[in-house]
């Protein structure tokens, strides 16, 4: 990205643009990502094409004001970082599901992040509620975040497996990718009825105080411990919540997956 195009993605994550290329500035744009760009997949639901590039992701970040899963926000974000001066790695991870079992090569995203003074980072805006700041990519032991206590484990073949309060989140693959490498687990979620991509709808953004997630028809707000479920009575107020709370404007509402069309 050239500094005109780096400068209009600062704007829209509301971050001011680092003097170097440092661990605490890596930081600060981390939690400004979470708490504007939201996690969602829309884009399955509308039946939108997700290119995996760099240039077109940036685009529907900052010109089209959206979102998007994995490949995409952490793809938008490897590139941002580039520009302003960082060494950045693509990883690819399993997904853990909650009974152990790990997802599909490219089943995510990952980025390994080195700082001007070090040390690396595990930077992972494209997890949903994940962590709100990176983690020491090195480090062995507990890592407090305010999204949980995160831990890096080594696993089997030089592989990592990260955690989250104790529990597996992803098996992480430390070779270096490209972006096109994940253009097969991309069309997978995109596509396959076994993708919970493809079995759910959502639009989450991490706030100050919690999360904001509309799914369908249904807004779910979290501050703190406690959780709000609000049912949207028609199409036009889940279309007013999804500009309002995520300045996400959009001519028609995603259907749900029960009443997509094959």
């Amino acid at each position: 990205m050239d500094s005109l195009r780096t400068d209009a993605y600062l704007r829209r994550i509301g971050a001011e643009r680092p003097a170097a290329p440092t661990t605490d500035a890596l930081r600060a744009l981390h939690l400004a990502h979470l708490r504007t760009v939201p996690f969602e997949n829309l884009s399955v639901h509308l039946r939108e094409e997700v290119l995996l590039d760099a240039d077109a992701l940036v685009a529907k970040l900052v010109d089209r004001h959206r979102g998007g899963f994995c490949y995409e926000l952490n793809g938008a974000f490897a590139a941002l970082l580039h520009a302003l001066g960082y060494e950045v790695t693509l990883m690819q991870a399993r997904v853990a599901s909650k009974d152990g079992h790990l997802g599909i090569p490219y089943d995510h995203l990952a980025l390994r992040v080195r700082t001007a003074e070090g040390p690396d980072l595990l930077a992972d805006i494209g997890f949903g509620t994940h962590t709100h700041y990176p983690l020491v990519f090195d480090e062995r032991g507990d890592q407090p975040d305010p999204g949980g206590t995160f831990r890096i484990e080594e696993a089997t073949d030089g592989d990592l497996l990260v955690l989250r309060d104790g529990d597996p989140q992803y098996l992480l693959d430390q070779r270096p990718r490209e972006l096109r490498d994940f253009e097969a687990g991309a069309w997978y979620h995109r596509t396959s009825p076994d993708s919970h991509f493809t079995r759910s709808l959502v639009c989450s953004l991490l706030t100050v105080g919690g999360r904001i997630t509309l799914s369908g028809h249904t807004l779910t707000t979290t501050t703190g411990e406690d959780r709000t479920r609000v049912e949207l009575p028609t199409d036009a107020s889940v279309l007013d919540a999804y500009d309002q709370h995520f300045g996400i404007v959009l001519d028609d509402v995603p259907p749900e997956p029960n009443t997509a069309e094959d």
